[in-house]
């Protein structure tokens, strides 16, 4: 296995030649790139155009990661040339939150093969229900095969996002690659590093992914009270603001679930996964070292098992830990490649939400997690 990468920033008119020399059949491209691409998609283009072979997936983000550092308004890309491993790509329509499950189902549809290892799933991140998403995922594969990925972004402006579809920047798509063979070999890792605060609230009426009540009250007015003046910003400073979910008190899962929109009138929020009826949810806030420490863990828990060898670490983390982080950010992709194995190429982008397992078995959807995704061949 081959692995490079690049980064094409803004203006920048040359084309990175590494990739096109891994061009071939059995060559994966991954792209990440600013939300802008999807009306000016040259810089998309002129890599395809070069690499006409490869396989290709990508989304639009909330900030590029090459390496251990961040960009914005650039495309970053990485070519995997396998040896041993083929790949197969699989697309989908989500035009509405609606069609997730189907989505998802279809993804699996296409990609089920007796020999699939691994998936990657990249989904528009506005118009979909991760959680159902998912959901569509599992029942249609079970824990067999390692699920990851991610929400595409657009910032801080939830505006738009894009996935490419036919080698071209689309909304209102999910896209997904599959590994197969017995050679290749994918680790995954997902962690947080948040800090619950406040009192423990009965979800008391939602539907899907929209939350209405919390222990009978209306449930943007409970929120804006813990933001005070940043409510006012909603829904991006409700990045800073996450809430963690269980199905009991007892139970000692969480998934964190970050706000997409709200609703004035109706006095609810969005979120990018499922926040079911009768769970028990708690706010969030940022601990900063615990964060960085979030993003080692995550890379601690790829390298079980994985050999030292030619390795590419797709890094997903949420848009609201850049927010939260600041000028702190780059510590923690330096704190996820200070773990990994040594040589590893590491690209990736703040999203709107991350998929991967818990530690093992059935994906989740998650927010504000740093999630690794490492791929090589044996």
């Amino acid at each position: 296995m081959h692995v490079t990468t690049s980064c094409i920033k803004a203006g920048n008119s040359c084309f990175p030649s590494n990739l096109a020399e891994l061009d071939s059949p059995e060559t994966l491209l991954v792209l990440f790139g600013s939300p802008g691409l999807i009306d000016v998609p040259e810089r998309i283009q002129r890599v395809l155009e070069a690499c006409p072979r490869s396989h290709v997936v990508g989304c639009s983000t909330a900030g590029e990661i090459h390496g251990s550092e961040i960009w914005d308004d650039s495309l970053v890309a990485a070519a995997v040339r396998f040896e041993k491993t083929s790949v197969r790509t699989a697309q989908a329509v989500v035009r509405d939150p609606q069609d997730s499950y189907t989505a998802g189902t279809s993804i699996a549809s296409q990609l089920n093969r007796p020999s699939l290892r691994g998936i990657v799933v990249l989904s528009d991140g506005l118009h979909v229900n991760g959680s159902e998403l998912v959901k569509g995922l599992n029942d249609s594969l079970g824990g067999a095969v390692v699920i990851t990925g991610g929400l595409a972004g657009d910032g801080t402006h939830f505006k738009r996002t894009w996935v490419l579809k036919d080698r071209t920047p689309h909304s209102g798509y999910v896209t997904a690659v599959g590994l197969y063979g017995d050679h290749v070999r994918i680790g995954h890792g997902s962690k947080g590093g948040w800090d619950k605060f406040g009192p423990e609230r009965l979800v008391t009426k939602s539907q899907g992914n929209v939350l209405y009540e919390l222990d009978g009250r209306p449930a943007l007015h409970l929120y804006k009270e813990y933001l005070g003046d940043r409510a006012a910003g909603l829904p991006a400073t409700g990045l800073l603001f996450p809430l963690a979910i269980r199905t009991s008190p007892c139970d000692g899962k969480s998934l964190v679930r970050t706000i997409l929109a709200v609703d004035e009138t109706a006095q609810s929020m969005t979120f990018a996964g499922d926040i079911p009826q009768g769970v028990y949810a708690q706010l969030m806030r940022a601990n900063f070292d615990r964060l960085i420490q979030g993003a080692s863990d995550a890379a601690t828990l790829t390298k079980n098992g994985h050999p030292d060898t030619p390795t590419l670490c797709i890094a997903i983390s949420c848009v609201g830990r850049r927010l939260v982080l600041g000028e702190r950010t780059e510590e923690e992709t330096e704190a996820a490649l200070d773990v990994l194995p040594k040589g590893c190429h590491q690209v990736g982008f703040y999203s709107y939400g991350e998929i991967s397992p818990y530690e093992s078995g059935v994906c989740d959807l998650h927010n504000q997690t740093m999630t690794l995704t490492t791929v090589a061949e044996s």
